[in-house]
């Protein structure tokens, strides 16, 4: 596993993968099953795999996090970087901090709490996570005005991110007031899109952001990775005409849910056997669902593994 700090270089030589975590039938972690979603992903150049919302680390027992932690380091390549996930519950973050500081995982994402938090609570929390960890975390921005950006500011200059997770969803990602101020208040090297390749471009392009998370870059890592390669070097159609390949897939997820869908979309891809996924989380009982999940990421897989690359 690859251990060394994420710097803006370091985070600018991947796509960021979110990929699920597989599981057998009785719910235990596959390490057979996760080691084949590694393969893949390494397959297609990508070594930066961060662990959180497709994993379902929301809902990971504390009784399985160090053996999870075990599995995922010694699975990857040497090449690899890991980022696992912690919360979104205080308690429950800082007793994952005593177990990940038995490891040397370059940093760590914060999982977003919503219910019984606000803002100052939320810094606090940031603030003890990190000084127990002994490393700069990862801040996870999903939900609109969450935490402000004066707030995120004060964590950067503290010393306390490694990098930001920008996932605010807007109808139009070129009008985002919020990750406009956030770019102005913070250096735009510490900001990753965080809502796969459908936005990517714009937040690359129009705002400068450092990179992007997938979780379809499960499928096709080596043509997300083009798209990566396609944004630094400012092609931007080709860019485009990559993001398209994705687009079916990634509207499946926003009509039905991201999280279920990937799952299924690994499996049904022939990649790895995800199993059954956790709850708190509903499955996929619609026929009709299963098939058009299923020929979307088949299509996707097929375009990954044509001879000729679209991009140069």
């Amino acid at each position: 596993m690859d251990t060394s700090p994420h710097t803006a270089t370091r985070i600018r030589q991947s796509v960021i993968a979110v990929p699920p975590l597989a599981r057998d039938e009785e719910g235990g972690v596959s390490a057979a099953e996760n080691a084949k979603i590694i393969r893949h992903l390494e397959s297609g150049g990508v070594n930066i795999l961060l662990y959180g919302g497709n994993a379902v680390f929301y809902h990971v027992r504390p009784t399985e996090f160090r053996s999870i932690l075990q599995m995922l380091a010694s699975t990857v390549a040497k090449t690899t970087s890991v980022v696992p996930s912690v919360g979104p519950a205080f308690g429950m973050m800082m007793d994952q901090a005593e177990v990940l500081r038995d490891f040397d995982f370059p940093t760590a994402m914060i999982l977003p709490q919503r219910d019984i938090a606000d803002p100052a609570g939320i810094v606090r929390g940031v603030r003890a996570f990190a000084d127990a960890f002994g490393k700069p975390v990862v801040l996870y921005l999903k939900f609109p005005n969450w935490l402000p950006t004066a707030a995120v500011r004060t964590l950067v200059d503290e010393g306390l991110i490694s990098w930001i997770k920008y996932a605010v969803v807007q109808e139009d990602p070129a009008e985002d007031l919020e990750l406009r101020a956030l770019v102005d208040a913070v250096s735009p090297e510490k900001i990753i899109s965080g809502i796969g390749e459908q936005p990517a471009i714009v937040h690359l392009r129009d705002f400068g952001v450092a990179g992007f998370t997938s979780g379809c870059v499960c499928i096709a890592p080596s043509r997300s990775m083009e798209m990566l390669a396609a944004l630094r070097e400012e092609r931007w159609d080709d860019a485009e005409e990559i993001r398209r390949q994705f687009e079916p897939l990634e509207d499946l997820r926003n009509q039905i849910n991201p999280i279920r869908v990937l799952h299924e979309a690994v499996f049904s891809a022939g990649i790895a056997r995800t199993g059954p996924i956790p709850p708190l989380l509903g499955l996929l009982e619609d026929e009709d669902q299963d098939t058009a999940i299923a020929t979307a990421a088949s299509r996707l897989l097929s375009w990954e593994r044509e001879q000729t690359p679209r991009t140069a």
